[in-house]
């Protein structure tokens, strides 16, 4: 699909999409001078990019298996872990984004309104998460874990409807998707991927499965910069393992699409949630192991990793 052919709402998303990732760049370089850089990028961090993306790019989600995985190994701290998601995945989402809005012809104009509205979540959202102490934070992640491996369940047991035929939803069906979204892209900011229950509702609403795709991956595309914006005013992020995930995913989200294309994911997603219920019960008892006295002298570590 050439840009000329493009309807004026996909090639305005698009173009928004682009302006909103050079001011997404911008802002984690002054990030970078303002909260020095303290860690680098190890090779954890970038193969951990690459293999959450490439599932990504299949339809699998990030957030709940990078959290895991960052539980299984000790690293970065807890209440940095939704900024370092939206951050580090930020470029592999802008990948997908480009390429399956401009392969799969979905409604453009329910596209645009899915995406305005969960981003304008993600902006509200960001600012609260991003000032919140650790414990809420792991309280937070640990439970938004535990919703994660439920749609995994459901997926796995055939309770997630497959979905309609139609590539665009009519009257108050669009309506409860835009406000659903909304909600969504807040959830977000706190590390809940919005992929699978962004994908049962579409699907319970009557949308091809297909034409979800697009959707998702443009509501991550344009929400995780601008929750980022905020996590860079406060330094609330992991400067060298979001760095890893980025080197890694870009080539993890490309090897998916255009060498691998399609995997048998079913004994993966319970490979997957096994992992994610075990990150979440892991979050929470962090949390309730925390005292209280220790979060309000806590503030100058929490940045420690930075």
């Amino acid at each position: 699909m050439s840009w000329i052919a493009m309807s004026w709402p996909t090639a305005g998303f698009l173009s928004v999409l682009l302006v909103v990732n050079i001011a997404f760049l911008v802002g984690w370089l002054r990030a970078r001078r303002t909260h020095p850089l303290r860690d680098k990028p190890a090779a954890g961090d970038v193969v951990i990019g690459f293999v959450t993306d490439f599932f990504d790019a299949l339809g699998i989600g990030s957030f709940a298996p990078t959290t895991a995985l960052f539980k299984l190994r000790g690293r970065p701290a807890d209440e940095l872990i939704p900024g370092t998601l939206n951050v580090g995945h930020n470029a592999s989402a802008f990948v997908e984004t480009a390429i399956f809005v401009t392969s799969v012809a979905v409604d453009p104009i329910l596209l645009t309104a899915m995406v305005g509205s969960a981003t304008v979540g993600a902006w509200l959202g960001a600012g609260i998460v991003s000032r919140l102490p650790r414990r809420a934070i792991q309280l937070f992640m640990g439970v938004a874990l535990l919703i994660a491996a439920t749609f995994f369940v459901l997926d796995k047991l055939g309770f997630v409807p497959v979905g309609g035929e139609a590539m665009s939803l009519p009257g108050w069906r669009f309506g409860v998707a835009v406000g659903v979204n909304f909600v969504l892209g807040a959830l977000m900011s706190v590390g809940i991927g919005a992929y699978a229950p962004c994908m049962v509702l579409l699907a319970l609403l009557g949308l091809h499965p297909l034409g979800a795709y697009p959707i998702m991956m443009g509501t991550c595309g344009l929400v995780q910069p601008v929750a980022s914006l905020r996590f860079f005013k406060t330094g609330r992020f992991s400067w060298g393992t979001s760095l890893g995930l980025t080197m890694g995913g870009v080539l993890g989200v490309l090897v998916a699409v255009f060498v691998v294309k399609q995997l048998p994911l079913k004994a993966l997603r319970w490979l997957v949630m096994i992992v994610v219920m075990y990150a979440a019960v892991s979050m929470l008892r962090s949390a309730f192991r925390a005292q209280p006295r220790t979060e309000a002298g806590g503030a100058a570590p929490a940045h420690a990793d930075v």
